[in-house]
């Protein structure tokens, strides 16, 4: 029992912590003999390729001008810049809003199959080299399309991520804060994923392929960012993470609204690593697999239970009378606990105590990784998801 619990505490600890350190440890070690990959340069505006920015959207009529403005201030030459929207299964004034800008190709069918039907269809009708994708309720910064083909100039690299960034609208959205949080640590851990070999997945906000690597995927799935980008991989690219590329959205206007992003993610998650267990060869890919498992499939699988773990096996073993370190940690754990508990009450009231609100969020996110498995498990040939409301 003594054991099972030092290995359950090593593996949380390890998913949130030990993986961070360890990485930064071998990075450190890496700067020290000098080995740094060459920074490519951005060809002149005469020489930059053409690039399509595709947008898969239902029923965004509400940010259709929005977006189309920012998509215009982008500093690109305007005609190497191809506009796609692929508006699936859109029954409100999307399509009629899109038609008041002649340079924006919109591709529709009334039937809606999900955002991964919708990808599929839209690449395969892009006809550059390189296709960037972005979200209909997200503005990116002027200079993100100079700076991902600047990455695609290094000829390992096959896919772009993009940093998202989480907005909001008042320090009470703590929704959004908890968001925010989160992606400020992800995006630390992709940036230092990037520099030992390659970032470990792409966020649709904002991500870039190269054409000829992409394989459509099954209309099912849930997390096609993720699975479009790690499927290149094991073909000897690389995804390169930046930060001078970045998309900029609204957090969740609740918490109930992020539980619904958290149901998707945590589903598609588990599917994820079913779909892509090609990677879980060691003996084949051994750096590759070490990030994955130690950044994504963890969190996505194991981890969650060996949370549960740690908190049972601990009241058993304060119950058996064992040694004083196991009370020592269990009146830790109902500290933690009892924050997380403070952190949901005064959300509710819309009190702002960050340390109790990232200890919630924290119990809040790995709950809901048992939610996406009770919704993977009804979850039958639909890719089409209840779209979660911004803040």
């Amino acid at each position: 029992m003594e054991t099972a619990f030092w290995i359950c505490l090593f593996i949380v600890f390890y998913t949130y912590f030990g993986y961070g350190i360890v990485l930064l440890a071998i990075l450190k070690l890496k700067r020290l003999t000098g080995s740094k990959r060459p920074s490519p340069q951005l060809p002149d505006d005469s020489h930059l390729p053409e690039v399509t920015l595709m947008v898969c959207a239902y029923n965004e009529q509400d940010v259709v001008d929005m977006k189309i403005e920012n998509t215009h201030q982008l500093d690109y030459p305007k005609d190497k810049l191809h506009l796609l929207w692929v508006t699936d299964g859109s029954n409100d004034l999307t399509n009629e809003r899109l038609a008041a800008y002649p340079d924006v190709e919109v591709l529709f069918q009334p039937q809606r199959q999900g955002k991964t039907a919708a990808l599929n269809r839209g690449i395969s009708h892009a006809q550059t080299s390189i296709v960037i994708m972005t979200d209909a309720n997200t503005c990116i910064n002027t200079g993100a399309i100079k700076e991902i083909v600047r990455l695609f100039q290094d000829v390992k690299v096959g896919c772009v991520a993009g940093e998202k960034r989480v907005m909001q609208r008042s320090d009470d959205q703590m929704a959004a804060k908890g968001e925010g949080i989160y992606w400020k640590y992800e995006s630390t851990l992709k940036r230092w994923d990037d520099e030992l070999y390659s970032a470990m997945g792409a966020a649709g906000e904002l991500c870039a392929i190269r054409k000829d690597l992409y394989h459509p995927m099954p209309s099912d799935t849930l997390l096609d960012d993720f699975i479009m980008s790690m499927s290149i991989l094991p073909k000897g690219y690389r995804i390169a993470y930046t930060t001078e590329a970045y998309a900029m959205e609204y957090g969740s206007a609740d918490i109930t609204e992020e539980g619904k992003r958290k149901k998707r993610i945590a589903a598609g998650g588990l599917q994820s690593i079913w779909r892509l267990r090609s990677l879980l060869n060691v003996f084949k890919h051994p750096l590759l697999t070490f990030q994955y498992v130690s950044h994504r499939v963890l969190r996505w699988s194991i981890t969650p239970f060996a949370l549960v773990g740690v908190l049972l096996l601990n009241v058993l073993l304060v119950l058996a009378h064992a040694d004083s370190i196991y009370t020592i940690i269990w009146l830790l754990q109902l500290l933690f606990y009892a924050a997380a508990f403070a952190g949901y009450l005064l959300e509710k009231k819309g009190i702002k105590v960050t340390l109790c609100y990232v200890a919630y969020y924290f119990v809040f996110m790995n709950t809901n990784v048992f939610s996406g498995i009770r919704y993977l498990a009804r979850h039958k040939n639909n890719g089409a998801w209840e779209k979660a409301r911004r803040g």
